[in-house]
């Protein structure tokens, strides 16, 4: 049945795509069978590549007539199995929609096609003295569209927001293949904030296949302090005390041993191996009002407890120290043959005492954990190291990721910060949302999505699969916190 529907859609399909755009061959549709989300594997129906906006209607019409799902990808680098495919869908990629189609260096714009990469936005406008502030780890590769549909944020997301603080408009094509402009560019925009509602909505409101993003002046001068701690709660306390210093630095990350250690192996950028925790903090602005900043986080940092304090001696030892940081994920997959990344996000005050927890349900369960994560907007990135090849080994791990999302809810946070729900964390969003409040989700689903052919299966937990997590995490009676029992 699968191979006849196969062999009828690519026919359709290459009606109007170039032969290579349509992939049918099990062999090839491997390559898509997962996204940064590895421990989930699902091989496609299809996968198909548009290059124009009028494919992808095209696309959209024919799988709406036959109910075929379909799962939009950009480069594949979701960490939460957003892109997972479906068994009877296809895999629509946008990475042949990969162009810019208009700069705006008055108006501080720049019009792409989903398909680029991050990075590749803020290269195409230095020139200009412009660039595009969001800055995933992941920069270098993901797409813009991804980053649409997952809401990222990056580095210096504190200062300068994340996704949907950047996006001046959206074009979508929905589930009936109709084009969808959701433009938010005037100051006096009325009606429902539907951008805002789409950014983050892990393609199930329709596909991204136009974005308007907004660039910013390159910052006259930035500098960068390296705090050193011998006391991992002393470093996430000193975050909150620098915000209520009146400071909003460019971004502050911190790092704790583990972390440090394989960061440092992976790249050199002078990491105090044997510190318990370093945070990286960057001011920016003019050169005035950043010399006056770096005295007083210096003055911070020390009375909270930092043993010593190291300023960038210029813009190459800078971009030395955001290097370890940015390469935490690839280095710190060198210390175990596999490792899952948790994100969470909690208050600020709430830093030390979390990290304090993580490690001990670190050794509760067995299990190292490297802390990697945005401080500033208390965005954590527990990497849980563990062997996949161990019997058991990964519903270990994942039940330990759980006990960690459950405690950041449990200190007034949510489960995630950045890497969006996907299929990872359906169970964790039946803890922190009521069933009024998953019904609602689902409604407005329904209302772009009456078929439900927009990656199903994805973020929104059904009121079945909420009970079976129920039935599975309770023990005596009650969750790891009592007081969240919301079902």
């Amino acid at each position: 049945m699968i191979t006849s529907t196969r062999q009828q859609l690519a026919g359709l399909f290459r009606t109007f795509l170039e032969y290579e755009s349509v992939v049918d061959q099990s062999t090839s549709l491997a390559a898509y069978e997962c996204d940064g989300l590895s421990a989930y594997r699902q091989t496609p129906l299809m996968v198909v590549l548009p290059k124009t906006i009028e494919e992808v209607q095209k696309i959209v019409i024919i799988c709406a007539d036959r109910n075929i799902p379909i799962v939009s990808r950009g480069a594949g680098t979701s960490l939460s199995g957003g892109a997972l495919p479906h068994a009877e869908g296809i895999v629509l990629s946008l990475s042949k929609m990969n162009r810019i189609l208009n700069i705006d260096d008055n108006a501080q714009s720049i019009t792409v096609e989903p398909g680029i990469r991050n990075l590749a936005v803020s290269e195409a406008v230095k020139h200009l003295g412009l660039y595009y502030a969001p800055d995933p780890s992941s920069q270098i590769a993901c797409s813009i569209g991804g980053n649409v549909a997952e809401n990222a944020g990056g580095v210096h997301c504190l200062k300068y927001g994340l996704t949907l603080h950047n996006v001046l408009s959206v074009t979508i094509v929905t589930a009936s293949g109709e084009l969808l402009v959701l433009d938010q560019q005037s100051l006096q925009s009325q009606g429902y904030d539907l951008l805002a509602l789409v950014i983050g909505s892990e393609g199930m409101l329709g596909i991204v296949v136009e974005v308007i993003l907004k660039l910013l002046p390159i910052p006259q001068c930035a500098r960068v302090i390296l705090a050193v701690f011998d006391d991992v709660e002393k470093a996430g306390n000193s975050v909150a005390s620098i915000i209520s210093g009146g400071i909003i630095p460019a971004g502050i990350e911190m790092m704790d041993n583990p972390a440090i250690r394989a960061a440092e192996s992976f790249v050199n950028a002078g990491y105090p191996i044997d510190s318990a925790a370093i945070l990286i903090c960057e001011l920016d602005g003019t050169e005035a009002e950043v010399e006056s900043q770096i005295s007083k986080v210096d003055r911070i940092l020390k009375d909270s407890g930092a043993i010593d304090t190291r300023l960038a001696k210029d813009d190459a030892e800078r971009h030395l120290f955001w290097s370890g940081r940015k390469a935490a994920f690839p280095a710190v997959g060198r210390l175990s043959p596999d490792y899952y990344c948790i994100d969470g996000t909690i208050p600020r005050k709430a830093l030390g005492a979390v990290l304090t927890e993580i490690n001990r349900l670190s050794e509760e369960y067995e299990l190292r954990i490297a802390n990697v994560f945005h401080a500033g907007d208390g965005n954590l990135h527990p990497l849980i190291l563990y062997d996949a090849n161990d019997e058991g080994a990964f519903a270990k791990t994942e039940a330990l990721g759980s006990r960690i999302l459950q405690l950041c809810i449990h200190h007034g946070g949510t489960i995630t910060g950045e890497h969006g729900v996907g299929v990872e964390k359906l169970g964790e969003m039946c803890v922190q949302f009521s069933d009024i409040e998953r019904h609602q989700f689902h409604a407005i689903r329904s209302a772009f999505d009456p078929t439900n052919i927009m990656n199903p299966g994805k973020a929104i937990p059904t009121l079945a699969r909420c009970a079976e997590f129920n039935a599975m995490h309770v023990h005596n009676g009650e969750l790891p916190h009592p007081e969240l029992d919301r079902f």
